[in-house]
């Protein structure tokens, strides 16, 4: 009974109006809260969301950061470089909180040490890429497109089967993942005729 009576007394000096503190100065007060909780918020928000921060961890830096370093997502003749998070989290703040809890697993991934040496993430990297190439699917490649789009390219300049596979994918609806998986890390080992389509 005593803690009944406690919680509901807490509750009424919550709905009372304070008498120390203005109204004005609770809501400036408030207001000011908020703005450096988002602040704070985002900042730890843009710091994992950084290259440095992906390859932090030895899991990725060891396994698949060196494949990523031999491609032209890495180094190309216009020296512009994707990064990790250009490929791996959406821009639009809605879909990067989505992914961002997803990444959740992941850190959990870490803390057990699912693929904490090279023989675990072997085993383990052809159900990690068709997660990856699921949710790239799913999103209509929506990461590639921030730099790459089909109605942008130059036909023209393209070899004519890279020219002939564009088409095809544009008449058939296909996106980016459907023909470049492998575009930026090795393909794993044991992949199916399905995983090629």
């Amino acid at each position: 009974m005593t803690h009944t009576n406690g919680k509901k007394g807490f509750i009424a000096r919550l709905r009372r109006p304070s008498a120390t503190y203005s109204v004005g100065f609770l809501l400036l007060a408030g207001m000011v809260l908020g703005i450096v909780f988002w602040g704070g918020f985002n900042t730890a928000l843009e710091a994992t969301n950084t290259e440095a921060f992906c390859i932090s961890c030895h899991e990725m830096r060891d396994n698949v950061y060196p494949e990523y370093k031999e491609t032209i997502h890495y180094s190309n003749r216009t020296g512009v470089r994707a990064t990790c998070p250009d490929c791996h989290v959406p821009k639009d703040w809605t879909y990067k909180m989505i992914r961002k809890v997803q990444a959740s697993k992941e850190l959990w991934g870490k803390l057990v040490g699912t693929i904490d040496t090279r023989e675990k993430f072997e085993a383990k990297r052809l159900e990690l890429a068709r997660h990856e190439w699921q949710r790239m699917k799913a999103s209509d490649s929506r990461e590639c497109r921030n730099c790459h789009s089909l109605e942008s390219m130059n036909s023209d300049a393209q070899k004519q089967r890279a020219r002939k596979q564009h088409a095809t994918a544009t008449a058939d609806n296909m996106t980016c993942i459907d023909c470049h998986k492998g575009v930026a890390h090795h393909k794993p080992q044991g992949m199916t005729e399905a995983d090629e389509e």
